[in-house]
C-alpha cells in the first residue's frame, strides 16, 4: 500500500454495488477499482438476486469481471461467518453483513458497506470499514475523480434511495471536514 493506494483489497456488501447498479453506473464503479482486488460473498450475491425482482439493473451486478466472489475454505470461514453475524446479526437480518466482514477479516481487507449499526459494531472490533462516500473520496484524492463527479454520483445514489450522510452539493466540504480528502 501507498499514499496514492490506501487499500489493496475491498469486500463489498449488498448496498454499494445494488445502488451503482440501479444508477447504472457500475461501468464508472469497475472502471475507478480497476486497479484493486474487489470481493463480495455468495450471501451478498443471494442478496442482489433477491433484489433484482424488484430492480432489473440489479441483476447486471451478478456479471461484473472486476468483482470476485470470496472463496470458502470450509469449517473454520464458518466459525468466522458466525461469529460475525452474532455482532452483527438481528431478527434474520445482517447475514450479507456478516459474510462480508468475516471475508475482509481473512484477507486484511476493507469491508464496504452503508449500514451504520453494523459498521459501528464493526469498527468496535478492530475492522476496517467504510462507506460509498469514504471510497468516493478515496478517488477524489488520488485524483482519479473530481469532486464536482463525485457529487453528482451521490446525488444519483441518494435518487435511487440509497442513505448518504452528504448530498452531492455538499459532497467535498462534507469530505474535507471528515479528513477524507
Amino acid at each position: 500500500m501507498s499514499p496514492e493506494r490506501p487499500f489493496d483489497t475491498l469486500v463489498f456488501d449488498t448496498m454499494c454495488i445494488s445502488h451503482f447498479a440501479i444508477i447504472e453506473r457500475l461501468d464508472v464503479l469497475g472502471d475507478l477499482l480497476s486497479d484493486y482486488d474487489c470481493y463480495t460473498t455468495t450471501v451478498v450475491r443471494e442478496e442482489i438476486k433477491q433484489g433484482a425482482a424488484k430492480n432489473p439493473h440489479a441483476d447486471t451486478a451478478l456479471e461484473l469481471l472486476w468483482l470476485k466472489v470470496a472463496p470458502s475454505s470450509g469449517v473454520e470461514d464458518l466459525r468466522v461467518f458466525t461469529k460475525w453475524l452474532r455482532r452483527v446479526g438481528h431478527k434474520g437480518r445482517g447475514a450479507g453483513e456478516a459474510s462480508v466482514f468475516a471475508f475482509a477479516e481473512s484477507c486484511d481487507g476493507i469491508a464496504i458497506t452503508d449500514d451504520r449499526e453494523a459498521t459501528r459494531v464493526a469498527r468496535n472490533y478492530g475492522m476496517r470499514v467504510h462507506g460509498t462516500v469514504w471510497l468516493l473520496a478515496q478517488f477524489c484524492r488520488a485524483d482519479r475523480l473530481p469532486p464536482v463527479a463525485a457529487g453528482t454520483l451521490v446525488d444519483m445514489l441518494r435518487d435511487s434511495g440509497m442513505r448518504l450522510p452528504c448530498t452531492g452539493a455538499d459532497f467535498e466540504d462534507y469530505v474535507r471536514k471528515h479528513g477524507l480528502l
